[in-house]
């Protein structure tokens, strides 16, 4: 310091700046619907909707709409979670249980529309 000046000493521990503890930490981010099960559930309605005459083949939509909704992240259960293996309805995500909860809505819809075939068809009753 300079020989006249006065040091002023404020409380509290100024070694590391404001974001230091935050930015290090390892913590879950409150997330909505995921993009990448968004977009495999638009690219399952786009290339399995079938219309058979005028009945219209419901069933890849309600497969994947109920697998997205089932399979979301932290709205039923998250796996893996924070602090367990397995958490339910705690509402919080990470990257790994996007990936793995991505990985598990593929397998699924991969049996129910491709090796099972699961067909609803609607109209053309007449």
């Amino acid at each position: 310091m300079f020989p006249n000046s006065i040091t002023l000493v404020l409380a509290g521990n100024w070694n590391s700046s404001p974001g230091d503890k935050r930015m290090n930490k390892t913590t879950a981010t409150m997330t909505g619907p995921q993009s990448a099960l968004i977009f495999l559930s638009a690219l399952t309605l786009l290339t399995k909707w079938r219309v058979v005459g005028e009945m219209a083949d419901w069933g890849p939509v309600l497969i994947a709409v109920a697998l997205f909704v089932l399979l979301t992240p932290g709205l039923l259960f998250q796996l893996p979670g924070k602090s367990r293996v397995v958490e339910f309805n705690n509402m919080q995500t990470s990257g790994v249980s996007i990936l793995v909860h991505t990985i598990i809505y593929f397998g699924l819809i991969t049996i129910f529309l491709i090796a099972i075939g699961v067909h609803i068809y609607t109209g053309g009753g007449d």
